[in-house]
């Protein structure tokens, strides 16, 4: 694999529309070489008997009974509208005629 230089940075940046200040370009450019030799590692492991998964850890979800249960809050709630008119809550008109 090819190291990556500064050119190579300045040109991705420049792809990505990224106006990078020269003085970190050297930086960019060592972490990025790094990053590559790090995925380089990661791509001699041996995965095909690997299955495919989204998470490390596995996650399930827990699930409770859907259970109705009759409340009688519905006037509370109704007064608590700034207006209200009857059943309903009043608010101000939005579409024109």
């Amino acid at each position: 694999m090819t190291k990556i230089n500064s050119d190579d940075v300045r040109k991705v940046s420049k792809l990505a529309r990224l106006e990078l200040p020269e003085e970190v370009i050297e930086t960019y450019t060592d972490q990025l070489e790094k990053i590559l030799e790090y995925v380089a590692q990661l791509e001699k492991i041996d995965t095909n008997n690997v299955p495919p998964t989204t998470r490390a850890v596995e996650v399930v979800n827990v699930l409770r009974e859907d259970n109705i249960e009759p409340t009688n809050i519905r006037e509370e709630l109704i007064d608590l509208a700034p207006i209200r008119e009857g059943d309903f809550f009043r608010v101000p008109k939005i579409l024109s005629d």
